[in-house]
This record gives C-alpha cells, sequence and structure tokens, in this order.
C-alpha cells in the first residue's frame, strides 16, 4: 500500500528536521554524482574487450624429466 501525498509531506518534514536542508541537498548531491559516475563507467567499458582473442596466449603443458626417471 502506497503512502498518501499527506503521508508523504510528514514524512518529509520529519527528514529534512533530522537532518537539516543543507546537509539533505549534500546528501542528495552526492548520490547524484555517484549515479551519474556508474552510469559513464557502465557506458565506457568498450564492448570489443570482451570479444579480444589476441590476448590469450596458447599454453603447452610439458612433462619435465626428474633424475628419477632417467
Amino acid at each position: 500500500m502506497m503512502p498518501g501525498p499527506f503521508e508523504l509531506i510528514i514524512i518529509l518534514v520529519i527528514v529534512l528536521l533530522i537532518f537539516g536542508g543543507k546537509r539533505l541537498k549534500n546528501i542528495g548531491g552526492d548520490l547524484g554524482n555517484a549515479i551519474k559516475g556508474f552510469k559513464k563507467s557502465m557506458k565506457d567499458e568498450p564492448a570489443d574487450q570482451i570479444d579480444k582473442k589476441d590476448d590469450i596466449a596458447e599454453a603447452k603443458i610439458i612433462k619435465e624429466e626428474t633424475k628419477q626417471e632417467k
């Protein structure tokens, strides 16, 4: 059940009393910057980085002879 507009106003007043206007503004700004940074990092990730197969080196396991086997 969603709170109505009257309940939302009461909640907003309580939050303003607890945190204060300036502190609430700073919290909102920090949250907005965090969301922007997250979205930017998701866009900036190159898609071709996942499909690169040139970086994969082939490796062969070579059995090393020990002195006991000779």
